[in-house]
């Protein structure tokens, strides 16, 4: 299929060379053709700066250019062009004949599923890595949140040309393991009778999944551990802890709609004698990017645009968190993936900038590193705000919404807003059957371009092939609307996939029902004159595929009724 905007581009530099023999201006000072989409209805399909960039060189006003651009530019039935105007300071606006809009109809009728893919990607390898909570507790809707950005955003780069893998890290090497052990052990005494032989840590994690988890072990294990010295049995605490915390953790995921291709345990990084802090540390000295200072060892993080120096090994010979992400961040980049991103809660968007030094320390572009961040969700309820306090262990789980809600209305109200903003979650909202809750009306549309197959099959038509539509009888603004939000699909994910924003996808679904269901209010399908019918179903047959893939992609379901 011809590539519209491809010919369109052809046809101004064609214009332009022209031009530029008549005037003799050299070729080489022309510049490049570019193409981008009006910003506002009225002002045609394509546009061009074409004459803005070349005036200098043709040593005349823009405006004046452009309207001897314009006539040149081939207009008429044998292309895609009804009509070239000139706007503004020297645009050139393109308007497109109804010969485009069956070019775009065919290509999605046609490419299915694949509608909307391309290479932008080029087959290079991208770590997602996301979610990848401590494995001290269950997930809360803020990792919920995280876990949706990060899978859509996998989805759409896989979808645009890379190789993508997803990660989860298992932070299972820190502190916060220890205290979570301690904690559990605490609360087994507690249970049987004994706070006082082991009393609950000060900063202890204080959610009744501690109390469910110390009763798993006494039904299991009885009152044994009560004769043990504590030090010698914490360790077993904190193993079956965490067990069974990140045992709710893959099932929370999975009912969630997510699956990683790797779980990361960060113990990996010291286990048969290897010291991945101390390698790194190794590493950075011998480029000359660490130093000794007040008996710790320092990285020149200054060197690379960071606010001050940071510390790699404390004075007590502990390596700090930082040292150790830059270890994991290597072992990522030994592991051959061209870019990686993390995705993380908004409170570390300090930690930026030291990442980033720390992998352009390692010898890549800090562009290799992105850093998504996720800002805090607040649930809301009747109108009121749900109380949360994750260090008083009172906050609401991702399954506690995933139950109340469904999947596919907490995945699609995570989306609706950048993952760098603050996003209220309307409980109520997400539950209702209206047009105003935002999932509703999206798959309202597709349930009921279902509807209309139905009636068309129950009344024994015949569903056209592509071949039998006549764009001539797609007139309407409602018609043509539809078809422009099709055509546009394939470049809302490359920049979804270019920005790494997934919120994108969301908006355009909510345009596309917005156009649909304007169109399905104010036009008859079933029992108009046989050509109008064919070509009406054709177009609902390609806002169905685009409805099914973008849902899809989101990790939605697409509903034949509602």
């Amino acid at each position: 299929m011809e590539d519209v905007q491809a010919l369109l581009s052809e046809g101004v530099r064609k214009a332009l060379q022209k031009l530029a023999a008549e005037r003799g201006v050299a070729e080489e000072a022309l510049p490049q053709v570019e193409l981008e989409r009006p910003k506002r209805e009225g002002q045609g399909d394509w546009a061009t700066n074409a004459a803005m960039k070349s005036s200098k060189a043709f040593g005349a006003r823009p405006r004046d250019l452009a309207e001897e651009l314009a006539a040149r530019i081939p207009v008429g039935d044998e292309g895609y062009v009804e009509k070239v105007e000139v706007a503004g300071p020297g645009f050139i606006n393109f308007f497109l004949n109804r010969r485009w809009m069956g070019s775009v109809l065919d290509r999605v009728l046609r490419e299915g599923d694949s509608y909307g893919k391309s290479d932008i990607g080029r087959g290079r390898k991208v770590q997602v890595e996301f979610v990848s909570a401590n494995p001290t507790g269950p997930l809360h809707i803020g990792h919920g949140r995280g876990a949706a950005v990060g899978d859509v955003t996998a989805a759409i780069l896989e979808h645009t040309g890379w190789q993508v893998e997803r990660e989860y890290l298992i932070n299972d090497a820190g502190l916060q393991m220890d205290i979570l052990g301690r904690s559990t052990q605490a609360r087994y005494f507690e249970l049987l009778g004994k706070p006082e032989q082991a009393p609950f840590p000060e900063d202890g994690y204080k959610g009744d999944y501690i109390y469910d988890i110390a009763r798993e072990i006494i039904d299991a294990e009885g009152e044994r551990f009560l004769a043990e010295p504590l030090e010698e049995s914490m360790p077993w605490f904190r193993q079956y802890a965490e067990d069974v915390i990140l045992a709710g953790i893959r099932d929370d995921l999975r009912a969630f709609g997510v699956t990683f291709d790797v779980w990361f345990s960060e113990k990996s990084l010291y286990r048969n004698g290897r010291d991945a802090a101390r390698e790194t540390v190794d590493l950075l000295k011998e480029k000359d990017y660490a130093y000794a200072a007040d008996g710790a060892e320092w990285f020149g993080a200054t060197r690379f645009g960071d606010e001050k120096d940071r510390v790699l090994i404390r004075s007590n010979g502990a390596p700090t968190y930082f040292v150790s992400d830059m270890a994991y961040h290597k072992d990522k980049y030994d592991r051959g993936f061209d870019m990686v991103i993390n995705v993380w809660g908004a409170d570390h968007h300090g930690y930026v900038p030291r990442m980033k030094a720390g992998v352009e320390a390692l010898g890549r572009s800090p562009e290799d590193l992105q850093i998504l961040l996720i800002q805090f969700v607040s649930l809301l309820r009747g109108g009121e705000q749900v109380p949360m306090s994750t260090r008083a262990g009172q906050f609401v789980t991702l399954r506690d919404v995933v139950e109340e809600v469904g999947r596919d209305a907490t995945r699609y109200f995570f989306l609706m807003r950048r993952s760098n903003s603050h996003l209220d979650f309307d409980l109520d909202l997400a539950k209702s059957t209206s047009s105003d809750n935002p999932v509703y009306y999206v798959q309202y549309a597709h349930a009921r371009i279902q509807s209309v197959f139905a009636a068309a099959e129950a009344a024994g038509r015949e569903i056209p092939e592509a071949g039998r539509l006549d764009v001539a009888v797609l007139d309407s603004r409602e018609e043509q609307n539809l078809v422009r939000r099709l055509d546009v699909f394939g470049e809302e994910l490359e920049k979804a996939a270019r920005d790494l924003e997934p919120h994108r996808l969301v908006y355009y679904l909510h345009q596309l029902a917005c156009d649909f269901h304007a169109f399905y209010n104010a036009h008859r399908v079933l029992g108009e004159e046989r050509s109008v019918e064919a070509s009406r179903l054709l177009l609902l047959q390609a806002v169905r595929v685009v409805l099914r893939n973008a849902l899809n992609l989101l990790g939605v379901t697409a509903p034949d009724s509602m």
